[in-house]
């Protein structure tokens, strides 16, 4: 007895430990990253959330195909449009500041998911020491920092998704506990719709439980949520579940989606070995063992995996709200395969886990875009890291200049800026393609930095924000926001 009772106390001692000092380091590296990486991943991250937001709290934006044909719900830019306006309000107006506000909420958020994981894998009556390693594992993991800043509906969704099953499917949760569990489920349906998967299966592993109350209840909440989220639509853009119909018409029936490339059915096993090796190890370990004790949570994961495997087209950040359940799964096997080692053998391989994590949370800022499954036909050899970041630094800095009366982005398409998020000034942003200098529309050019003409106001890296030599621009008539 006394034998186990210390065994119990050092298990719970390392735990504690675990947790705090991955948490603490996860925070910390998260922060870092929000405040010094200025790049884009894909365009999404900007001009479907950031950029509508401005747009909506400032009056000002460029305008994607999305909200021309009204492909995504407003719920996300929404909620920024809030955020941005009352950080406004506060006196933190300008972009730099407001861009970091954004970044240090989204990598909060992650932060919250890898606690999800610990909460979802103790739903499942892992103790404390595995279910610690679920969230070190998810707090840790070099992926889930890349993406954490970024201001994505996957990233946004991935704590709802794993606290609304943890809610939902603890067995001792209360009422309370589990309406606020469905309303987490349906608000990750309603900035994503591929969640709906989990919904399914959240009612699904109520229905083999036979707790037909609580999936009554759940249902219910679901259909609620479902209700608002219509109703969204149609105030916004004019008809019930518009956003989600013309999504799916767009990505299902009319196959558009493939124009950005495709990939094989196991791009997203490859990817998470190139981007996490030594944890997809630890995955493919532990997560099968957890079918003994969550069959139910296993293949709600493995549908979402196919369902998306499925799909031509394919991006890494697809899997981001089914990462957190997956790492509460990896808890939930570690559990299984506890219970046939002796404590020098818990001691050990919790150490090795650790250090798998560990390893990974330090690759981080190395990650290139070929590890993470992005532009693998043009640059996968690439740095991930602060892509295009010195073109979003000099907008940042355009911003700043008093006389500014329009801008021309030479240097990239404008897709893969931070359009009026960074610049945040009311004045014409055109493209690669617009007017040329000799129109007079701008008075500045971002340019590379081995094309010459006019002076130099500032430079980053390979690109210089130049002067054009008239004080005051023409008006543009014909000026258009729609993001080309």
């Amino acid at each position: 007895m006394r034998n186990a009772s210390a065994s119990l106390t050092s298990s719970r001692w390392m735990g504690g430990a675990l947790l705090s000092l991955s948490l603490a380091a996860g925070t910390g590296i998260r922060a870092w990253l929000s405040l010094h990486d200025d790049g884009i991943y894909w365009p999404d991250e900007i001009y479907q959330s950031l950029e509508p937001a401005h747009r909506l709290a400032f009056g000002y934006g460029m305008i994607a195909w999305e909200f021309v044909e009204g492909a995504r719900s407003w719920l996300l830019p929404g909620a920024l449009a809030g955020l941005l306006k009352v950080s406004a309000q506060l006196g933190l107006d300008s972009p730099r500041e407001y861009l970091w506000l954004v970044r240090l909420l989204f990598s909060a958020l992650s932060l919250l998911a890898a606690f999800g994981s610990y909460r979802l894998a103790s739903a499942y009556r892992a103790p404390f020491l595995p279910a610690t390693l679920a969230a070190s594992l998810c707090a840790l993991a070099a992926p889930l920092i890349y993406f954490a800043p970024r201001a994505m509906s996957e990233n946004a969704s991935a704590a709802a998704v794993v606290w609304g099953l943890a809610l939902v499917l603890h067995p001792d949760s209360r009422h309370t506990g589990r309406i606020s569990g469905s309303s987490l489920l349906a608000l990750a349906v309603l900035l994503r719709l591929q969640n709906v998967v989990f919904c399914v299966g959240a009612l699904g592993i109520l229905a083999a439980r036979r707790n037909w109350r609580v999936a009554g209840e759940v249902l219910g909440v679901l259909v609620a949520w479902a209700f608002l989220g219509g109703l969204l639509d149609k105030l916004t853009w004019g008809g019930w579940f518009h956003s989600s119909l013309v999504y799916l018409k767009f990505n299902l029936v009319e196959g558009r989606a493939a124009q950005w490339g495709v990939s094989e059915f196991a791009y997203y096993f490859r990817v998470l070995w190139t981007s996490m090796p030594a944890i997809t190890l630890v995955l493919a370990f532990l997560v099968p063992l957890a079918l003994i004790r969550a069959p139910g949570l296993e293949l709600t994961c493995l549908a979402f995996l196919l369902l998306h495997s499925w799909i031509p087209h394919k991006e890494m950040r697809f899997l981001l709200p089914a990462l957190p359940v997956i790492f509460a799964l990896a808890g939930i096997g570690a559990s299984v395969f506890w219970e046939r080692l002796a404590s020098g053998g818990v001691v050990l391989i919790t150490s090795a886990i650790a250090a798998a994590a560990g390893l990974s949370a330090v690759r981080f800022h190395a990650l290139t875009f070929g590890e993470l499954g992005q532009y693998e036909q043009t640059k996968p050899d690439a740095s991930a890291y602060d892509d295009q970041g010195d073109i979003n630094r000099l907008l940042l800095a355009a911003h700043e200049l008093p006389d500014l009366c329009g801008l021309k982005v030479e240097a990239v398409h404008l897709a893969w800026t931070g359009g009026f998020t960074y610049l945040h000034r009311n004045v014409p942003l055109y493209p690669h393609t617009g007017p040329p200098r000799q129109s007079m529309f701008y008075n500045y050019v971002l340019t590379s930095a081995d094309w010459d003409g006019g002076e130099v106001a500032k430079s980053a890296g390979r690109f210089v924000l130049r002067r054009l030599p008239w004080p005051v621009c023409a008006v543009d008539s014909n000026y258009s926001w729609r993001l080309p």
